[in-house]
């Protein structure tokens, strides 16, 4: 990956089950992310398109990895963005695994195999102070209608388990949850539905995105929405819009092992950027 010129900024597109990301190398040229860029980059007609900005940098680990939502805004996590960057890492340095560090904290990443890549996430945060919520409650049954799971995975998720996932209507739905008063930081927002003890149908509104096909820490928020709450045991199958993911809630946090895709390379021109300025 590689710029025409030292005034353009070269990025890589890549996907994880249709959940897409832009990928700034910081380790190449230093890049100071502003809300402007991010939103600018972000739009699909006059930008490049994307759930998340991912930024990697030098860090205490293998990289350092910074995220950003589609509307500018930060988030401490992004599950499918760290897979696919820790593919691209290990590829780039021939090793199978890696040590990534986040506002999350350190992430594992190994080689799974068959092309799929693991991520630990690290433990959920359940405590309601943690998530956060904006008061102390059982965060096992929010006092919402539905019932929902909050859980944190370094960023906030509310986890609601309905009858048919693929019959609610997300676009209004996610919304009305996303700024609900309870989430002073507003909230991932799933549903959710039951197939077998091991397997969900699951779809997401990503805070500060939308409808997504995909979203790595809103499937593990489920996966252990689901075990807290008895319906399935701590190894789930997830299908998302995008495709599937397995998720292992471990000891040492949850696990998240699914495909990755480097879809192309390309530059962000001077003249775009000047734009913005």
């Amino acid at each position: 990956m590689s710029a025409r010129n030292d005034t353009d900024l070269a990025f890589m597109k890549m996907h994880g089950l249709g959940n897409d990301f832009v990928v700034l190398d910081g380790r190449v040229r230093r890049v100071d992310v502003t809300p402007e860029l991010a939103v600018a980059i972000a739009d699909r007609r006059l930008g490049v398109g994307f759930d998340q900005l991912a930024v990697i940098s030098d860090g205490p680990g293998d990289a350092h990895l910074t995220f950003y939502n589609a509307d500018g805004s930060t988030s401490a996590a992004c599950g499918n963005a760290t897979r696919c960057i820790a593919r691209f890492l290990m590829d780039e340095s021939g090793r199978d695994s890696l040590r990534l560090t986040t506002e999350r904290g350190e992430l594992r990443a190994v080689d799974a195999g068959d092309g799929l890549t693991s991520v630990n996430m690290g433990p959920p945060q359940l405590d309601w102070r943690d998530i956060p919520l904006a008061e102390e409650m059982d965060t096992l049954e929010l006092p919402v209608e539905g019932g929902p799971t909050a859980t944190g995975m370094g960023n906030p998720h509310c986890t609601f388990f309905v009858e048919d996932a693929t019959a609610v209507p997300l676009e209004q739905f996610g919304p009305r949850y996303e700024h609900h008063p309870l989430y002073p930081e507003r909230t991932n927002v799933q549903v959710a539905s039951l197939i077998a003890p091991d397997h969900l149908r699951m779809r997401v509104w990503e805070r500060g995105v939308g409808v997504t096909l995909a979203s790595g820490s809103s499937s593990c928020a489920t996966a252990v929405a689901a075990a807290r709450r008895g319906l399935t045991g701590r190894k789930v199958r997830i299908d998302l819009d995008g495709g599937t993911l397995h998720i292992d809630w471990r000891d040492d946090g949850v696990w998240m092992t699914g495909p990755t895709m480097h879809v192309f390379d390309g530059v962000l021109t001077a003249q775009f950027l000047q734009g913005l300025t």
